[in-house]
């Protein structure tokens, strides 16, 4: 092993240590579990809320992990619903393949998410996918049709990896995967900064450094290139919420509504005024009132 892939494993070692330590605490009832996907990733599973609710699937976004939906799995007005949430491959306490295959191949991602629709035995559940989560979905759509969902709502979305869609930060980009430890801590908290148009308390920053810092140099170099195919969101007859926050600093918010109407002219669109890319945080009062009618029409 080179001295810099030691150093990494130690910090991410010990940066898991205090993610773990985060997540016993974050709630009381939360259950917490591993499922192994199709290429025999370790994915980490949580859940709580009611366990004969209508399930709902999180799918957090690039550097993050489940704790990002800290917000939605504490809202007392959520509680009625079974929340799952997991991390994605290259993050948090999920497994961390080195071959950029793992990564750039978007059908990997999609099965990581129908391995955690299946192992958890969800029930037709509605999918929330942040950002790079947005891309999951499509993915998952892609290949596993909606056969098995009630509908999806993507948060700032990515809906494909395509630069008409992204906002560019080459310079943040590049210097996130750089092998100078400073450049690359100084790049991920401008990044994250670049999520908020209204930034977070201290404590929040902080969790979504320590998470950031979890992700893997692997994965990092590689997302970037990950395969995405609307072809399944364009299928779809399930219901399809594009929220965005306005003042989003990482995606193109026209565009990337334009791009999935052109797909699915059927997709509903809400947009937050005052929210960047992250508006599930931003006005997570207001959100998770949006999200539970979402589903409250559906299931009604």
């Amino acid at each position: 092993m080179s001295v810099s892939k030691f150093y990494r494993a130690i910090f991410t070692l010990m940066t898991a240590s205090l993610l773990l330590a985060f997540s016993l605490t974050a709630t009381a009832e939360t259950i917490q579990y591993e499922v192994a996907s199709t290429d025999g990733i370790s994915i980490a599973v949580q859940e709580s809320g009611d366990p004969d609710g209508q399930p709902i699937v999180f799918i957090h976004g690039y550097l993050g992990s489940h704790l990002n939906w800290q917000p939605q799995v504490n809202s007392e007005l959520l509680q009625k619903y079974r929340l799952i949430t997991f991390d994605l491959r290259g993050h948090g306490l999920s497994g961390k393949p080195e071959e950029a295959i793992a990564y750039s191949d978007g059908r990997r991602w999609a099965d990581d998410l129908a391995t955690v629709i299946q192992a958890t035995n969800a029930q037709q559940p509605i999918l929330v996918g942040w950002s790079l989560g947005g891309a999951v979905i499509s993915n998952y759509l892609n290949y596993y049709d909606d056969r098995d969902i009630s509908g999806a709502v993507y948060v700032d979305g990515v809906v494909e990896l395509n630069a008409e869609l992204i906002t560019a930060h080459p310079e943040i980009y590049q210097d996130m995967v750089s092998e100078n430890l400073k450049t690359n801590l100084e790049a991920t908290r401008a990044f994250l900064r670049l999520c908020f148009a209204q930034q977070p308390e201290s404590a929040t920053f902080q969790l979504l450094l320590a998470n950031a810092a979890l992700a893997s140099w692997d994965m990092k170099e590689n997302v970037l290139s990950m395969s995405v195919s609307l072809a399944g969101l364009g299928r779809t007859n399930k219901p399809i919420l594009m929220l965005y926050g306005e003042k989003d600093a990482l995606v193109q918010v026209d565009a990337s509504i334009n791009r999935a109407k052109e797909v699915n002219p059927n997709v509903e669109t809400l947009i937050y005024e005052n929210s960047g890319h992250a508006p599930f945080i931003e006005e997570s009062a207001r959100f998770n009132q949006d999200l539970a009618t979402f589903i409250e029409d559906i299931l009604h």
